[in-house]
């Protein structure tokens, strides 16, 4: 397969799996209406994830501080990556377990008017697994932007964010693409309340 071939193959995946996303427009609107109910009630939005999803939780957090469009300016919204540290991160796997990494930081700061967003493209990384569990424990809202059938996560997360893939690629691409949406929505909710 040449270049041109691979290219358009992939391109067409990935068309037809964002396509495949119409199904979540449920859960997409409660996500809309949960996140900013949080921020209302003066919650933080506490993203996680490893490796390219640790890098769209820091992607994703920077853009609820700062801001996403931009012809949008509103107030920064309080949102924070739980992978940022990297002082934490590497204490936290020595001094304990790299399953930890997330748990740890998010013991030390979460309260019951956060939201947890956890992102693994498996829907089985331990260390989301963990603190997915332990913020159901404590009643805090749960969201996982997941891939394939959801994984282990599914089972602890509130709202589903499920993209019907083994892609790792593609699923990542589209985890974006709904965070985007979900927060272009969030910001319109907050712009027309003032």
């Amino acid at each position: 397969m040449n270049l041109k071939e691979n290219f358009e193959r992939q391109l067409s995946q990935n068309i037809d799996i964002h396509l495949a996303l119409r199904h979540l427009v449920p859960e997409i609107d409660k996500a809309v209406s949960k996140i900013h109910k949080k921020i209302k009630l003066g919650g933080k939005i506490l993203f996680c994830g490893n490796g390219g999803s640790a890098a769209d939780a820091q992607h994703l957090a920077a853009e609820y501080i700062v801001r996403l469009r931009p012809k949008v300016n509103r107030r920064p919204l309080p949102a924070l990556s739980l992978a940022q540290d990297t002082s934490t991160l590497t204490a936290c796997g020595n001094d304990f377990d790299f399953s930890d990494i997330f748990l740890r930081p998010f013991q030390a700061i979460a309260n019951k008017n956060d939201i947890l967003i956890g992102i693994t493209t498996s829907g089985n990384s331990i260390n989301v697994l963990k603190v997915l569990k332990y913020a159901r424990s404590k009643n805090i809202s749960t969201l996982g932007f997941l891939g394939g059938s959801g994984g282990k996560c599914k089972k602890f997360c509130d709202i589903k964010l499920t993209v019907p893939s083994n892609i790792t690629p593609r699923i990542q691409e589209c985890h974006i693409f709904l965070a985007h949406f979900i927060l272009e929505r969030v910001e319109d909710l907050i712009i027309k309340k003032k």
